[in-house]
């Protein structure tokens, strides 16, 4: 027999199949990132994560720009790091049938779970929209859905319990998806299935959106409520850019007697805005529309396709402005519920949401924006750093169509329709259902005892990992 000499076919090694020896070395290294960037639990409030590597499994094409691959990314980045020992962690379930029911249809669901895989085709039309190459039907679709979504609602239940002041589900974010409907890559609108998660308890919720694309979905969802205000800022370009709604002109039901009224914000935007002018947008507006709205819970949808050198997006703004915004939100002290979104250049949706859970336990001034050397796939971020400059990541950055003028009378139409909101009404908390991934506190409580008396669970909790030091 004569063996090839060729060195294009590797020898087959399957994933996660590493000795002990390396596994342990591997610890190590995360334990020195752990002490070298002052990585623990916050003093004063809580963080939990929220996410199942199920998830990450799924895929929707070769050619298609959305890579559930991307979580995969992000979670080594911040794992590598060692943030995961300052929040407390939870592997999501799938969401149930009644849950889903709270906002999609009953005949969109049944056709979600049966549809068959098929090669995505634009020829024809497609019942509720799905089967395109937008929403192709692929392999695992309904259980792909039911567990982004069961994660955003375990983290919005957390929320409720007070059992976290900062929840986070970096695969939610599906901003797009209508009642019966797909779009926009999005077939289970998970935002507002969390929102109606925290209405049982909290009177006013202020959804913000940060993707490049307008938020059509949430929006339209809580068209007519007074309860939910959204504040979307994204790419605004008629029919020429996706999903062609969002004008500044947009501002909830045209009745006045409709309680909806002017409780949707549209932030229309051009191509090429900076850091500097995001920020002082975000802030600007965001801190006028929690005067007035008066919010007892945030939920900010931080699609990084916002971010410069994105597939699809064309603006100029950097890791750090787009953390920024997570920054603001935090310093409110009101009850926050992070989700991702778009973002189709892998590298840069880790990169953020790396950076943005550590503004959310508290260790990004810390942080060594150095990507440490064990990261899973550290080759595929081209630079070994969190925060690559615009050079790096586009050789030049795109002209900015955004003039001082257009921000300046954005703002000044906002103030003005902000001047006929009304206060919310008060409103009497609901029922919470049971969180199905936590039981009891008694029996969490025993079910901890029993993992801490295992040698492996106990180990870096006497290490003091990610646990603050009385001295």
């Amino acid at each position: 027999m004569v063996f090839s000499t060729s060195n294009i076919v590797q020898e087959y090694r399957p994933l996660s199949q590493h000795g002990e020896s390396y596994n342990a070395a591997l610890l190590a290294k995360v334990n020195r990132e752990i002490q070298e960037n002052n990585i623990v639990r916050p003093k004063g409030y809580k963080v939990s994560w929220h996410s199942n590597p199920e998830i990450e499994k799924h895929h929707f094409g070769h050619a298609h720009p959305m890579k559930p691959w991307r979580l995969t990314l992000a979670k080594g980045l911040i794992m590598s790091y060692g943030m995961h020992t300052a929040m407390d962690t939870y592997v999501s379930r799938l969401a149930t049938r009644e849950e889903l029911e709270d906002f999609h249809s009953e005949d969109y669901l049944d056709y979600l779970k049966t549809a068959m895989v098929a090669m995505p085709d634009d020829e024809t039309p497609k019942d509720y929209n799905l089967g395109g190459s937008d929403c192709p039907i692929f392999e695992g679709l309904f259980n792909y859905c039911s567990m982004y979504a069961g994660a955003s609602i375990d983290a919005a239940r957390k929320l409720c319990n007070n059992e976290s002041d900062i929840a986070i589900n970096w695969s939610g974010g599906l901003h797009h998806a209508k009642k019966a409907e797909a779009s926009g890559f999005c077939y289970v609108n998970d935002i507002v299935l969390a929102i109606l998660q925290l209405l049982r308890k909290h009177p006013r919720v202020l959804y913000i959106d940060i993707d490049v694309h307008h938020g059509d979905g949430v929006e339209e969802a809580f068209w007519s409520t007074d309860r939910v205000m959204t504040l979307s800022m994204h790419k605004y370009d008629g029919l020429n850019f996706f999903p062609g709604t969002g004008d500044l002109d947009r501002t909830g039901p045209d009745s006045e007697g409709n309680p909806g009224a002017h409780h949707a914000i549209n932030v229309p935007l051009s191509d090429g805005i900076n850091d500097e002018q995001y920020v002082w947008l975000f802030k600007t507006i965001v801190g006028r529309c929690v005067d007035k709205f008066q919010p007892t819970a945030i939920v900010l949808q931080c699609g990084a396709d916002s971010l410069a050198g994105d597939r699809l997006g064309r603006f100029n703004v950097q890791v750090q402005g787009h953390g920024t915004c997570v920054a603001y939100c935090k310093s409110l002290n009101i009850p926050l519920l992070l989700v991702g979104g778009g973002g189709y250049t892998p590298r840069n949706v880790a990169r953020a949401w790396a950076h943005e859970t550590s503004i959310a336990i508290g260790c990004d001034a810390d942080l060594d924006p150095l990507i440490p050397e064990h990261t899973p796939y550290r080759e595929h971020f081209r630079h070994n750093t969190l925060f690559p400059t615009l050079e790096q990541i586009l050789g030049e950055p795109r002209v900015n169509r955004n003039t001082k003028k257009k921000l300046d009378e954005i703002v000044s139409t906002i103030t003005e329709q902000l001047r006929f909101v009304n206060a919310a009404p008060s409103v009497q908390s609901q029922v919470i259902p049971p969180d199905l991934t936590g039981l009891k506190d008694e029996v969490e409580d025993m079910l901890r005892e029993e993992r801490e008396q295992e040698e492996e669970a106990r180990r870096p909790k006497e290490q003091g990992l990610g646990v603050p030091m009385e001295y």
